[in-house]
């Protein structure tokens, strides 16, 4: 979360004429996460999340995941519910962008030790998710297959910035390799493809809820388990930490068993998982626009993890 569209007391107030959710008392802006704009609210009735879209949002996409949030909250898994105006209509606009209200999320979600026991949590939610959506009828392809990722480094690449050169080449090279090893056929559904540390909120150590699915797609289940260990089993200098990856994959089989295929695959879905966020956060460093309220991250954590992949072929 970000933000990126700077929005005053009387924007929320003339949106909020629409809701039967209270008047406003206060507003301010959250700060975390890269892709869209948030604002946590405050009204008279209780506390709720606006969220603005931006960057690589299609407003097109913007009923398939509402949709999806609200299929997972009757599902019993723990989630922001979209919030309807008074006519029924749940996306709006505001500074002519689109936008949506959601119920706040109580919980803490900047764990500064996280350990196995929170990773079994977040395998045991993560499995949960891929069983509770087997009966959602929405789709919605990946858009940052690997074909993109591809582009968005020949984006990257023409930047010319010799800081990085290295670095991109490497990158290149990694996507030939995963392209021409990609396996074909996987065990597929909807996938969350966005499980970091600040997108789950815990409360004595248990998991209340999962936030921002704006991510979301149709792709492999594996796939969606390698962002969750890649984000959740490695230091911030890349050491991987064996303990917390079987928490993870032990407290995801208590929903759904990873089969002898996904397994074999593993290291290849891993090294993607890791450049898909390499490949984004370093478009995003050299693509930031500084009247932003948002920081880039650094893209060398998840190139000293893709590192960690390529030269442990098998964790499992």
């Amino acid at each position: 979360m970000a933000v990126f569209t700077v929005i005053e007391k009387n924007d929320i107030e003339n949106l909020l004429l629409n809701y039967k959710i209270g008047t406003i008392r206060s507003f301010e802006g959250i700060l975390e996460g890269v892709e869209n704009t948030n604002y946590k609210i405050q009204t008279s009735i209780n506390k709720f999340v606006l969220t603005i879209f931006e960057k690589r949002i299609d407003k097109d996409d913007l009923p398939f995941f509402i949709n999806l949030q609200k299929h997972l909250a009757n599902k019993n898994v723990q989630c922001p519910i979209p919030v309807p105006n008074n006519k029924g209509v749940f996306i709006q606009n505001i500074k002519d962008k689109k936008c949506v209200i959601m119920s706040f999320l109580e919980g803490n979600n900047q764990i500064k030790n996280k350990n196995k026991d929170h990773c079994f949590e977040v395998g045991k939610l993560l499995g949960k998710l891929h069983q509770s959506t087997k009966d959602f009828n929405y789709k919605r392809q990946n858009y940052l297959n690997l074909q993109k990722l591809n582009e968005i480094i020949l984006k990257c690449s023409k930047q010319k910035q010799d800081l990085y050169s290295d670095l991109i080449k490497s990158i290149e090279n990694e996507i030939s390799f995963i392209s021409n090893n990609y396996p074909k056929k996987l065990p597929r559904g909807i996938i969350h493809g966005d499980i970091f540390m600040d997108n789950v909120f815990f409360n004595n150590n248990k998991i209340s809820g999962i936030i921002d699915f704006y991510f979301a797609c149709i792709d492999y289940y594996i796939y969606d388990l390698s962002i969750c260990i890649n984000a959740w089993c490695f230091s911030k200098n890349g050491i991987f930490d064996n303990e917390k990856f079987k928490a993870i994959l032990i407290g995801y089989e208590t929903h759904r068993k990873i089969n002898k295929e996904e397994k074999d695959n593993l290291n290849i879905i891993l090294r993607l998982a890791a450049v898909r966020i390499l490949v984004t956060r370093l478009h995003d460093l050299l693509f930031h626009k500084p009247d932003t309220y948002v920081t880039p991250k650094d893209p060398i954590e998840f190139y000293e993890i893709l590192s960690f992949h390529k030269n442990n072929i098998n964790i499992i």
